[in-house]
């Protein structure tokens, strides 16, 4: 009795720490992932054109603290992911141009990274159709453009742990 009563409050605990029980949504693992256009290094491109490559689509914005903290990681992650066929995409929430262009030279990011220039109030159009309501969110994009995964907040993403599920993704699609 007392090793049910254990696990049921395990179970509980684990649910009420869920991401998509903190965000109040029903799980989104398995949609499509909402297209979009954007513009990389000045070519006019849209999410969809990632088909057939994990995408690990981060909205995040220079003024966000754990934005800065996780950046650094997030380079790591892409030159371990690129060569398997993986590719993280930034959305920058970055109202001013000049505080965007000045992360990204900060902080050496190499991987596509993109300011939507129609954000307002430090809300982007793209960011709120995704669901987003904290930043720095990920969502992981398999090779179908279906979601796989959504991370709310900074993650460690050069960890053995992150590392070997990204592996795992990489090798199954």
């Amino acid at each position: 009795m007392v090793w049910a009563a254990l696990a049921l409050g395990a179970g509980i605990l684990l649910l009420f720490a869920l991401p998509s029980y903190r965000q109040g949504e029903a799980s989104i693992a398995g949609k499509t992932a909402d297209d979009f256009a954007l513009t990389i290094d000045g070519k006019p491109q849209r999410l969809s054109d990632y088909r057939g490559k994990v995408v690990v689509l981060n909205f995040w914005a220079s003024w966000c603290p754990p934005c800065l903290e996780e950046a650094p990681a997030l380079n790591r992650l892409q030159r371990h992911i690129e060569p398997l066929g993986g590719t993280i995409l930034g959305v920058s929430i970055d109202e001013d141009p000049a505080a965007y262009e000045k992360f990204l030279k900060d902080f050496g990011i190499v991987f596509p990274t993109w300011r939507d220039p129609n954000v307002q109030d430090n809300k982007s159009k793209i960011e709120l159709a995704y669901g987003t309501s904290l930043i720095p969110e990920t969502y992981v994009i398999d090779r179908h453009g279906k979601i796989a995964r959504k991370l709310v907040s900074a993650q460690q993403w050069d960890s053995p742990e992150m590392l070997a599920y990204f592996d795992a993704i990489l090798k199954d699609n």
